[in-house]
């Protein structure tokens, strides 16, 4: 990757089958919505892989450490 390219990307957002709502933080941490899930009851499930119901989707922000909760010594400022 060159450099406008990774430039592009951290400016970017990421949206896959893993997450939703991505986007890399300058100190390399990638952020994402994360799900509450429930285990359906068998007679709940009403076709293969059917398993799992989304109970409430928490967002990017309050999922992980905002980057100034960082104690990561690449993102502080001298």
């Amino acid at each position: 990757m060159n450099s406008q390219s990774g430039r592009q990307f951290l400016r970017g957002s990421v949206e896959d089958a893993f997450s939703r709502n991505g986007r890399l933080l300058p100190n390399g941490r990638m952020v994402h919505d994360m799900y509450l899930i429930e285990v359906k009851k068998p007679e709940e499930s009403k076709y293969p892989w059917d398993y799992y119901r989304i109970v409430s989707t928490i967002p990017a922000d309050k999922a992980f450490r905002s980057l100034s909760e960082s104690s990561c010594k690449l993102t502080k400022k001298n």
